[in-house]
């Protein structure tokens, strides 16, 4: 809980200390690249360490899980990025 508290934290600085509006699509989408590559590495990685039936299971589950996880974080930070958008334009004027 700590760690996405601190994603928040500083996606609300990121949208609130750049100025203008951030584009949010961008990020989501930079985000979803930067999961599937991780995703890849990260499974074909257990599928060498692990070989067999059980490195098979452990590769694409944790591919799929990696890739799940870190969108999820990513879309925490957009949220922070909305909040710190708010801010600057509240503040600001």
């Amino acid at each position: 809980m700590w760690f996405e508290l601190l994603i928040l934290i500083i996606g609300i600085a990121y949208g609130f200390l750049n100025r203008g509006k951030e584009d949010k699509w961008g990020l989501l989408k930079t985000g979803a690249i930067i999961g599937i590559v991780l995703g890849i590495i990260f499974g074909l990685l257990a599928l060498v360490l692990a070989p067999g039936a059980i490195g098979l299971g452990i590769g694409l589950v944790g591919g799929i899980g990696i890739f799940i996880g870190i969108v999820l974080l990513v879309i925490i930070f957009i949220v922070g990025v909305f909040v710190g958008d708010f801010l600057e334009g509240a503040l600001r004027k």
